[in-house]
């Protein structure tokens, strides 16, 4: 049974895995995403810091993952609105997304 999560939640995860990322950055002076680059070509050592990317890395696939998630609650909604043929308004609401 999958999770439905709210666009609330997935701007949350998005700004806790950005802090998250910030963080690893700043200590190995090293973008999120060359070092996912490495990490997935497996050349990283895997001794002292193994904790260390194994976060880090798990911040990285959360964050594409719930971008996905909310870049295609977007493009869908847009869709709607194209479709339509009327002026777009704007509504606040919380709509519900399925997870990736």
């Amino acid at each position: 049974m999958s999770h439905l999560l709210t666009v609330s939640e997935i701007i949350d995860d998005l700004r806790v895995a950005d802090e998250a990322l910030r963080r690893f950055e700043r200590l190995y002076w090293l973008s999120s995403e060359h070092f996912f680059e490495l990490y997935n070509q497996g050349l990283l050592d895997d001794g002292e810091h193994l904790h260390d990317f194994s976060q880090w890395a798990g911040f990285c696939k959360l964050r594409r993952r719930r971008l996905e998630a909310f870049n295609r609650l977007s493009e869908e909604q847009v869709a709607r609105w194209r479709k339509s043929g009327k002026p777009i308004h704007l509504e606040r609401r919380e709509p519900m997304v399925e997870p990736l």
